[in-house]
């Protein structure tokens, strides 16, 4: 019957056992890497304009932001947790499986580091000590474009690396069928809702998504960092109707 086969071990040939510790490391893992990191990232890709918002006239929505940051803390606790669960690890024991998870959790913390030590913001919303919109982000000083590349590069890699090392686990827990069909139905979704996202062009620049497309921004005089990413400011025909202006005089007026 469909039902048993469902509750069935993927491999017939070896049993489903797993005890406390295992078992909820993978729920652990999965909830956080299977889940909660690709959400994050494509709330940080695709949403930095919301849908409704009167771009460019709001700017500097944070809902992206805020989603991102609380996103990726729950991976790094979860992590915590699941990597507890298990250790200490044998080297002698140690499977691609238990090589490749350290080699996640250690791209974790480097991404960690990376978040800390992205530079000042800048700009009219966060100037500097003195007054000056100095920043490394609104000036996109060359650390900030560094940040950048290694920042998204680096997160892409660990969601690739992390979705190799769940699909390993899951084989050497030989987990039910019922687990591998539901993780890559999730996934096909979460595949095509990105592929249908970066279609409709919602991978938007953050620096327009924050300050503007006016030329006024040191920011703005150079392309997109990153893949597929999109300058809205740069679709804008000439005679559309231009609210740049007036945040022009107020950017001057700092």
């Amino acid at each position: 019957m469909m039902w048993d086969w469902l509750l069935s071990p993927i491999d017939p040939g070896r049993v489903h056992e797993v005890g406390f510790a295992v078992s909820w490391h993978a729920r652990s893992m999965v909830l956080s890497w299977g889940v909660l990191a690709p959400l994050a990232v494509i709330a940080a890709r695709f949403f930095k304009i919301m849908p409704g918002q009167d771009w460019p006239r709001e700017l500097d929505n944070q809902s992206w932001w805020r989603s991102h940051w609380m996103g990726q803390a729950l991976v790094v606790g979860l992590s915590i947790f699941g990597l507890a669960l298990v250790l200490p690890s044998r080297l002698t024991e140690m499977s691609l499986h238990n090589w490749l998870g350290y080699a996640v959790l250690l791209g974790l913390i480097l991404q960690v580091l990376l978040g800390q030590f992205r530079g000042s913001k800048g700009g009219p919303t966060a100037p500097a000590a003195d007054g000056s919109l100095r920043g490394d982000h609104y000036d996109m000083t060359p650390w900030r474009r560094a940040f950048e590349h290694l920042h998204k590069t680096l997160g892409y890699t660990l969601l690739l690396l992390a979705s190799v090392t769940i699909v390993l686990g899951l084989w050497k827990a030989n987990a039910l069928v019922w687990m591998w069909l539901v993780l890559s139905i999730w996934w096909v979704l979460l595949i095509a809702a990105f592929v249908h996202m970066q279609r409709r062009g919602m991978a938007v620049d953050t620096y327009q998504a924050i300050w503007g497309d006016d030329p006024i921004h040191p920011g703005n005089q150079r392309p997109a960092p990153g893949w597929g990413m999109r300058q809205p400011g740069k679709d804008i025909e000439k005679g559309d109707e231009d609210v740049r202006s007036d945040r022009r005089d107020r950017v001057r007026g700092h």
